[in-house]
């Protein structure tokens, strides 16, 4: 099958030049941040101890290379989407930092501190930020249809209907579904080619020039019939993607763990309490002090403009629901005028959200200047208030409203278990365009996966999610 053998190379040739592109960025980055570092703590070179660092500098960029390909930054199961690239890379920095700390205490090296300070976080920002500008080129590639996998789903109808869905809403994960495979004797209406049943798999892969199968959740494929199928396709070297709604929950606290030879899937209480937390609620008080001193300029600008535009207040306060139930004062910039809620009802049947959101998306409450400042999300600035008061985070789920949080059902009141953020996983993945239910996943999913370095990755990409203005209204 010429169409089949050719899908593979194909995918492995993007998949390389990528690799190989990064691999030259970071060797790139390194040597930057390790030249910055020399010329902000030395200047110049003037004595054998300046040339030392000078050796130190050509070979920082191999070190970071090296610590990253330790920690699997380059596997193809981290890159192009996720943040699971961002962390290692994190991960690797911090790791560079307290090895070099450790080296130079252990063999008492007189080691220049501003030098080391800001070499390794340098190249460790450097080749996070490196890292996102390439994940967003093939972003935008893909989104011309290039450098795509082609995948067969297999499963039950309405699982493949959703995952179909998303995949295409999202064409930035860069899987594009060809073909289906249905339980034997199911014939329902999935928009796709259909290839037959779980036992032609393989057949369907080669007919459609496929390279990657996606399994669903269903019982009729157990752990025998998945070894099996995973043994048809490994002689063409197709990826088997098994897609389990644990791990959407669960996420990086599952370990599989051998028992008595039976694989066990350990799933981990998520980390609610205890030192991470302590840390995140310091990150959070001192980036919005800072934030708020950076931002004053605009704050200031944009309360001018709310007041010359319409009559009323320049703060919008509305009382919002907190970690576990508790109310607080949520502070925005009004973007509405004055008589918005009192036209709330005659609007209702224009509700263009499901769920118990209401969303307009050309709202007619909304002033002039209020369109601005919700397209850049501007309105949301007078949060960082809230944040120093330690009622919110930088990054959580969305501050639900008390009447939203009392048609909750109980598994949603999840959400409650941390503080809510002015910017999370619901934005950064489609704001207003998303639906309800998709919304609480995201949400849930932060709840249960939550880290410092998701944070960090998550406020870098709210960043691109404001210049898109996507769901923003």
């Amino acid at each position: 099958m010429p169409g089949r053998h050719a899908a593979v190379p194909r995918r492995a040739a993007w998949e390389s030049r990528y690799r190989t592109t990064l691999l030259l960025a970071d060797l790139g980055v390194g040597l930057a941040a390790g030249a910055l570092a020399f010329v902000l703590r030395f200047g110049q070179v003037t004595s054998f101890e300046d040339r030392i660092y000078l050796l130190l500098s050509v070979l920082l960029p191999v070190a970071l290379v090296a610590v990253l390909a330790f920690v699997r930054a380059y596997e193809s199961r981290f890159l192009f989407v996720g943040t699971d690239e961002y962390q290692r890379v994190i991960r690797a920095g911090l790791g560079l930092t307290a090895g070099a700390a450790v080296v130079s205490y252990a063999f008492d090296i007189p080691t220049a501190r501003s030098y080391v300070l800001v070499a390794l976080p340098a190249a460790t920002f450097a080749a996070v930020v490196v890292r996102f500008g390439l994940r967003k080129r093939l972003h935008r590639a893909r989104e011309r249809g290039e450098c795509l996998r082609r995948v067969i789903v297999v499963g039950h109808e309405l699982a493949i209907l959703h995952v179909t869905r998303q995949l295409r809403r999202e064409r930035y994960h860069g899987m594009e579904v060809v073909g289906a495979c249905l339980p034997p004797s199911r014939g329902g209406d999935v928009d796709l080619p259909v290839f037959g049943t779980f036992d032609d798999v393989a057949a369907a892969v080669r007919a459609s020039a496929a390279d990657t199968v996606v399994v669903l959740s269903c019982p009729e494929l157990d752990g025998q019939a998945l070894r099996r199928l995973a043994w048809r396709l490994e002689r063409d070297e197709v990826d088997l993607i098994v897609a389990s709604a644990l791990i959407d929950v669960a996420g990086a606290r599952t370990t599989i763990r051998p028992v008595d030879g039976l694989p066990m899937l350990h799933v981990e209480h998520p980390r609610l309490e205890g030192g991470a937390r302590v840390v995140k609620e310091v990150v959070d008080r001192v980036g919005a002090a800072f934030l708020l001193v950076l931002l004053a300029p605009v704050l200031l600008v944009v309360a001018v403009a709310i007041r010359r535009d319409s009559p009323g207040p320049v703060l919008f306060r509305q009382v919002r629901t907190g970690r576990d139930g508790s109310p607080f004062l949520m502070y925005k910039f009004r973007s509405m005028y004055l008589d918005a809620e009192a036209r709330l009802a005659e609007l209702a049947h224009l509700n263009e959200h499901d769920g118990v959101l209401f969303k307009i998306r050309d709202d007619p409450r909304v002033t002039p200047v209020g369109r601005w400042l919700r397209r850049l999300s501007l309105d949301e600035l007078p949060q960082l208030f809230n944040v120093l008061r330690g009622q919110m985070s930088l990054v959580g789920p969305r501050p639900p409203l008390p009447q939203e949080v009392a048609a909750y059902p109980d598994d949603v009141r999840r959400r409650l278990a941390v503080k809510p953020g002015m910017t999370g996983l619901w934005q950064v993945s489609g704001r207003s365009d998303l639906s309800w239910e998709e919304a609480i996943r995201l949400d849930l999913r932060y709840v249960e996966n939550w880290s410092l370095s998701l944070d960090i990755v998550i406020l870098m990409r709210t960043a691109t999610a404001v210049a898109r203005s996507s769901g923003a209204y």
